[in-house]
């Protein structure tokens, strides 16, 4: 590919994945990555090569943003499976932060940084929320009108639980999306989770 034919705006979306266990800290992306399993690994090493292309392009570099996402949600993406199959949430003292995105909030972060990202810049694109993982599940299991998670220790956790899911379980952290806002001019529609369902029923309401 030659050089004229290169994109000039380039936004590849990541994982927050990549801090690792931060204990519950607040975030932001000047924090050194971390991860801790093997996907994870292989997005750092992904931002790292996109970011040595970006700068390669001899006066023709391209502007890559690299969009630091956590857990996607929608109104279709839900963890409604795993509710009505009962799998355990942590006891609250035990539990983790665990952070947010909309999918359409998400979309919206992709296209205000191909316009207004700075080269080869790290964004958390997440959403105002600071829950921790087990007041997810029991929002949506609310919501929805569903049996909400049972809580375990996680000793207990790790005898019915699959290595991914556990992993989530292992690393707390609360991600800074003040640079996404400043620099992108961006603004999460979705503020928290609760906002969608409260979205959802006003449109129930209104329809």
């Amino acid at each position: 590919m030659s050089a004229g034919s290169l994109p000039r705006r380039f936004a590849y979306i990541s994982t927050s994945g990549i801090y690792g266990d931060c204990a519950g800290a607040r975030v932001a992306e000047t924090r050194v990555p971390a991860p801790a399993t093997a996907r994870a690994r292989r997005r750092v090493a992904a931002e790292a090569r996109l970011r040595r292309w970006g700068r390669a392009g001899a006066g023709l570099a391209t502007r890559v943003s690299i969009l630091r996402a956590p857990g996607i949600y929608s109104e279709s993406r839900l963890p409604l499976d795993r509710l009505r199959e009962g799998k355990p949430a942590l006891l609250r003292d035990e539990d983790v932060y665990t952070n947010h995105i909309h999918a359409a909030d998400l979309a919206r972060a992709a296209v205000s940084a191909l316009f207004f990202g700075l080269p080869q810049r790290a964004y958390n694109i997440s959403d105002d929320g600071e829950m921790k993982m087990g007041d997810y599940f029991d929002l949506v299991a609310d919501r929805l009108h569903v049996q909400r998670p049972p809580r375990v220790a996680l000793a207990d956790a790790q005898k019915s639980l699959s290595p991914m899911l556990l992993s989530f379980m292992r690393e707390s952290r609360r991600l800074v999306n003040a640079r996404a806002k400043k620099e992108l001019r961006w603004r999460p529609v979705f503020a928290t989770p609760a906002a969608m369902f409260e979205a959802m029923a006003g449109a129930a309401t209104d329809g």
